[in-house]
């Protein structure tokens, strides 16, 4: 068997008495590499000062990545689908490691377009394509539960950060000596910068080539000892019918869960981009910040920590009060957080970090549970394309939330001399921005027979269900 006729669809079908629990670290596998995109942060300051340029040009580095894994993500979904999970994480590797190539390349040569091209536009790809590759085969295999399934693989994702932050911190002070993340203001030089991506993209390529070789999708007809399909209908919202991605965009409910997930994700997104400078500016007196930068860096790691445990423990909530209501408790409560920090969040170190962790563990609650809520709404029909669809709306919030975090902050003043009163303005945009999320999701209703597919085009799961 050839190396490409080994990525196809038919020799990752897995064996009778395979198990299905498995398949969570071969996901894994890609996901805490594809989450290195949360740490940017820990070298922002280190990019700001490499091209003498400010936050908002950094911050498009970021953009950029996101919105490209949205539209990779809904053109290639249908792709991902019909040729399987192996073959889309292959592709994914490929990607992800050629942006980190060709950004140490723009780096080196101090071409700020390359690392956009490489890190935003290559990266963004391999990473819409890495994100969606295992949701819809987990969904498959876990029918039984689908939060909890997605959120084991959705939380590496999250984590991602957890790793990468240290890792980044050290290899750039082994690749620069001048270089200490303990002091205030230390930045890696160009040289560094090159080394680390270097490093990062051959190592995370490596890691996803682990996922890649033990992926693998259930048998047609599979269902897991003593479930009975029939329990699919036990909850609202929950359908034992067929939607196909191209009438799934046709729904309202589609769309409410578009904007739902946007406004969800705006609110999370700013904070993850600037989290590294902002505790420092929050607790910042006469030019002199009480959190010295290695702690900020903890802090990225501390969040990491929340995103990721939210992914797992919050869908897997959502298993048991269902998916509206974990939602309502998402942007509900997290218009109460935002409120908060906006107004005491610099009271107290411990105070600000629990505030800004429980709102990162509903922005990956978020994004863990809504695979779990489009197989509510839609079915398992064509649920990987149809996710893909809706990641468009992260790829509008990871404009939208650095934009307005950014653009408040260069208002403000110049990095480094800001204070807690400097995002006030940004954090209570985003209360509103969540109180428009919340009466999205308070309007989701079950999608209209009308848009079903014929019981003919149903899986034999669905089929079964439905009986």
């Amino acid at each position: 068997m050839s190396l490409l006729s080994a990525l196809d669809h038919k020799h990752t079908v897995a064996p009778e008495g395979y198990s299905r629990w498995l398949i969570p670290p071969a996901a894994l596998a890609v996901h805490l590499c594809i989450g290195q995109a949360y740490a940017t942060s820990v070298y922002k300051n280190s990019f700001i000062a490499h091209f003498d340029t400010g936050q908002t040009a950094i911050g498009v580095i970021f953009s950029i990545a996101i919105v490209m894994l949205g539209l990779s993500a809904a053109v290639c979904g249908t792709w991902v689908e019909r040729n399987g999970p192996r073959k889309a994480m292959f592709v994914s590797a490929c990607f992800w490691a050629a942006g980190f190539l060709v950004s140490a390349l723009g780096i080196g040569t101090g071409q700020l377009w390359l690392v956009y091209l490489g890190y935003g536009v290559l990266g963004g790809i391999g990473l819409g394509i890495g994100y969606i590759s295992p949701v819809s085969t987990l969904i498959k295999w876990f029918p039984d539960r689908p939060g909890l399934a997605t959120g084991l693989a959705i939380m590496g994702f999250g984590g991602g950060a957890l790793i990468a932050s240290p890792a980044s911190r050290q290899l750039l002070s082994y690749y620069d000596s001048g270089y200490d993340p303990s002091v205030s203001g230390s930045v890696a030089d160009g040289h560094a910068l090159v080394l680390l991506f270097v490093t990062l993209g051959v190592g995370y390529f490596l890691i996803m080539m682990f996922g890649v070789a033990n992926i693998r999708v259930p048998a047609p007809g599979w269902r897991p000892a003593g479930w009975d399909p029939s329990e699919v209908t036990a909850k609202p919202l929950v359908t034992t019918a067929s939607v196909s991605a191209a009438n799934a965009i046709r729904t309202r409910s589609f769309w409410l869960l578009w904007i739902v997930l946007f406004c969800n994700v705006t609110a999370g997104i700013g904070i993850l981009e600037q989290a590294s400078p902002m505790i420092q500016d929050f607790f910042r007196t006469n030019g002199t910040s009480a959190v010295a930068v290695a702690a900020a860096g903890g802090f990225v790691g501390v969040l990491s920590l929340f995103n990721m445990a939210g992914r797992f423990a919050w869908s897997s909530t959502s298993d048991l009060i269902g998916r509206k209501p974990a939602y309502m408790m998402y942007l509900g409560v997290g218009m109460v957080l935002y409120l908060l920090l906006a107004t005491v969040g610099d009271s107290a170190i411990p105070l600000f970090v629990v505030l800004a962790g429980v709102i990162l563990s509903f922005y990956g609650g978020g994004f863990a549970t809504v695979p779990a809520y489009l197989r509510d709404l839609f079915g398992t029909y064509q649920v990987g394309a149809i996710h893909g669809r809706l990641l468009t709306a992260w790829s509008a919030a990871g404009i939208a939330g650095p934009l307005i975090i950014n653009g408040f902050l260069d208002a403000q003043g110049k990095p480094g001399t800001l204070t807690a009163s400097a995002y006030q303005p940004a954090l209570l945009t985003m209360v509103g921005v969540l109180a428009i999320g919340f009466l999205a999701n308070l309007l989701i209703r079950p999608v209209p027979p009308a848009h079903h597919e014929p019981a003919a085009d149903r899986s034999p799961l669905e089929k079964e269900a439905a009986a």
